[in-house]
């Protein structure tokens, strides 16, 4: 009986197969660079972009570099490929650069998913541990100031105030706020809940409410002792939106023994600073 033959073997030459290995190791390394490659140019293009937005609404070649701190022939290919695509535009006169219609489909894309409560609610607690104060988060509902999330203080003293509640409008720190900032044809149905002394003093440009809401809109900061409940003392500050329109109000309140008031205490330096963070979350402008 015949001896089963073994199947030939077909052996690569030892110098063919260094080639093609090294073959290979060359191919992953390219890929992995260009990979890189790509990664940095999408972060040098976003850059660009935040430099036409923050510099708007048109800004120099020269301007963008030196806020991106890229050279100026860099920013100039970038540019010319944004506009390409319709994320910049150039104006044909100034030869100044802009945000293209692209990105501003994208910009209203990303207001349109913004959760205000959500982005702003979860600040809550570290301002509530800095200040030792409930804290409570309001936005402008159908009835007008309306609370929708509430972080008590833990201390001795509390101060409820509950998820639901809406604000009165001009005997509020959060009210007065909104007052403040809201435009007419929304803020003035509301009013008309008020007691008619204050809606006449709404609509008089000499009244001391007047006054107080113009002083509101220069500090960006109310704040009331014992107005809306004896013995209690609150302050509020506005949270701005991209469109600077104000998309909330936080307000902090405590006992008036305790409640410092004051433009320049703890609790409005503190409350101050949320609220330029808070709105910088929404994308409001520095």
């Amino acid at each position: 009986m015949a001896d089963l033959a073994e199947p030939p073997v077909h052996r690569v030459p030892s110098g063919l197969a260094k080639e093609g290995k090294a073959h290979g190791a060359t191919m992953t390394s390219s890929t992995r660079t260009n990979t890189r490659q790509r990664v940095q140019s999408a972060e040098t293009g976003a850059e660009v972009l935040k430099a036409l937005a923050r510099l708007g609404p048109s800004a120099s070649l020269s301007s963008i570099s030196e806020f991106t701190d890229m050279a100026a022939a860099k920013v100039h290919r970038y540019l010319q490929a944004m506009i390409a695509s319709g994320l910049a535009a150039q104006d044909k006169q100034t030869g100044r650069y802009q945000l293209g219609p692209e990105a501003v489909t994208i910009g209203l894309a990303a207001l349109a998913n913004i959760d205000v409560v959500g982005n702003i609610s979860d600040m809550l607690p570290a301002l509530r541990d800095e200040i030792h104060h409930t804290c409570f988060l309001a936005v402008w509902g159908n009835h007008g100031p309306t609370v929708v999330r509430v972080v008590e203080n833990v201390g001795q003293v509390t101060i409820l105030t509950r998820v639901g509640a809406v604000m009165p409008l001009l005997t509020s720190a959060t009210g007065l706020l909104f007052a403040a900032f809201m435009p007419p044809s929304e803020r003035d149905p509301i009013a008309k809940t008020e007691p008619q002394a204050l809606q006449d003093a709404l609509h008089d440009p000499n009244s001391p409410l007047s006054a107080r809401l113009e002083q509101i809109r220069r500090e960006r900061r109310s704040a009331i002792q014992g107005l809306m409940v004896p013995g209690v003392g609150a302050m509020a500050v506005p949270i701005f939106d991209a469109r600077m329109e104000v998309a909330g109000v936080v307000t902090t309140m405590g006992p008036e023994a305790v409640f410092d008031v004051s433009p320049e205490g703890p609790i409005a330096t503190a409350l101050s600073a949320f609220g330029r963070s808070a709105s910088a979350r929404l994308g409001a402008p520095s």
